[in-house]
C-alpha cells in the first residue's frame, strides 16, 4: 500500500474514532449534538463533552501515538523486533518515577513532578538496558534484560504500595498503575502534552538516522550520521514521551509492540517509513480500546491497560515462538 494512502486512512480512522469518542458512554450524546454541547459548555451535555469526554479521548491520541512510535523507534535502535517500552522496562521505570511523586506527596505541591519524576524513571530504564543488554543484544539478552528490570522497578512500587501509612493513597496507586483514561481532566492533558509532543517530534526526526544504523555502523558513519548523538536523541525522545504517558495514564502496555508490527507488512521493514503510520495506528487503537472499555456492561469501568495487555501478550508470545523457530 502507498504510503500517502494508508496515512490518509489511518488519519479518517482517528478522527472517525475520537468523533465516536465523544459520543459514547452511560449517557449517548447522538452525533449531531456533540458538536452544539462542545459550543455551549454550561449546559449539561457541554459539561459531559467538553469537560469529560475531549480531555480523554485527547490523551487516548496522544498516548497512544506516543507509546507507538516508541515502540517502533526502539525496535530500529536496538535491532530488535521485542523492543517495546513495556518488554523491556521502560514503562515499568517510568511507573516507577511517577510512584515516588505520589508517594513523597511532591505531585501535591508540585504537579509537574509527575510527569517529571516518569521522564526520569524512563530514561533511567532505558540507560539500564542499554548498559546490561548491550549495543547488539539479541532477542534473549533483551527479553531477559527487560525482564529483571521491570521486576526491578515492581518492587520498588510494590515497596511504596507496602510502606504507604494511608491504605486508600496505596489503593489509589494500585488502580492508577493499572492504566487507565477514566477521570482525567484537560490538567492532565496540559502537565503530559508539551513532554508527549516533544518526544513525538524527535522521534519523527531521527527517521533517516534510523535508516542509516539498519545498514550497519560504518555505513551509518560514512552517510554523515553521528551514531552517538542519534542514540541520545531517541533515547531523549522515548524518555520524555513514554515518561509524560505513563505518568498521567499508568502502565498501558504492548502498544509499542503491536502497532509496528501490524504496519510493518503495507509500508515495508524501513524504519523510517514505519515511525508515522505507527504514531496515527496507535492514537487509533487506544481510541478504540477505551471506546470497548466504555460500551462493556460492568459496575466498574474496566482499565484499558488490562485490554492492551489481553492483545499484546498473546502477540508477544507468538513473536517470540517465530523467533524460536528461525533460531532452530
Amino acid at each position: 500500500m502507498r504510503q500517502g494512502g494508508l496515512l490518509c486512512l489511518l488519519l479518517v480512522l482517528v478522527l472517525g474514532l475520537a468523533a465516536a469518542g465523544l459520543t459514547i458512554g452511560p449517557v449517548t450524546i447522538p452525533p449531531g449534538r456533540v458538536l452544539a454541547a462542545l459550543f455551549h459548555p454550561s449546559t449539561p451535555e457541554g459539561i459531559i463533552v467538553g469537560e469529560i469526554r475531549l480531555p480523554r479521548v485527547l490523551l487516548a491520541m496522544l498516548v497512544g501515538a506516543t507509546l507507538s512510535l516508541s515502540g517502533a523507534a526502539l525496535q530500529g535502535l536496538m535491532r530488535n523486533p521485542l523492543a517495546e517500552p513495556a518488554v523491556i522496562g521502560t514503562s515499568g521505570f517510568a511507573a516507577l518515577g511517577a510512584v515516588i511523586a505520589l508517594y513523597f506527596g511532591i505531585a501535591d505541591a508540585f504537579p509537574m513532578a509527575q510527569p517529571i519524576g516518569g521522564i526520569a524513571g524512563a530514561l533511567t530504564g532505558i540507560l539500564l538496558l542499554r548498559a546490561i543488554a548491550g549495543r547488539d543484544a539479541s532477542i534473549l539478552t533483551l527479553i531477559l534484560a527487560g525482564v529483571a528490570l521491570g521486576s526491578l522497578a515492581g518492587a520498588g512500587v510494590s515497596l511504596a504500595l507496602n510502606l504507604s501509612p494511608n491504605p486508600f493513597a496505596a489503593l489509589e496507586i494500585a488502580f492508577w498503575l493499572l492504566g487507565s483514561l477514566e477521570d482525567r481532566s484537560f490538567l492532565h492533558v496540559g502537565l503530559s502534552a508539551a513532554p508527549m509532543l516533544l518526544g513525538c517530534a524527535i522521534l519523527l526526526g531521527s527517521g533517516r538516522a534510523l535508516d542509516a544504523m539498519s545498514l550497519g555502523e560504518e555505513v551509518a558513519q560514512t552517510l554523515g550520521v553521528s551514531m552517538r548523538a542519534a542514540r541520545l536523541r531517541i533515547v531523549l525522545g522515548v524518555g520524555l514521551g513514554v515518561g509524560a504517558a505513563v505518568s498521567v495514564t499508568g502502565l498501558i502496555g504492548f502498544l509499542g509492540l503491536v502497532v509496528p508490527h501490524l504496519i510493518r507488512p503495507l509500508v515495508g521493514h524501513r524504519p523510517a517509513a514505519v515511525l508515522l503510520p505507527s504514531a496515527l495506528a496507535g492514537a487509533a487503537l487506544l481510541l478504540a480500546a477505551d471506546s470497548l472499555v466504555r460500551l462493556v456492561p460492568t459496575t466498574a469501568e474496566i482499565k484499558v491497560g488490562v485490554v492492551t495487555a489481553l492483545i499484546g501478550v498473546p502477540f508477544f508470545l507468538l513473536l517470540v515462538v517465530r523467533a524460536r523457530r528461525r533460531l532452530v
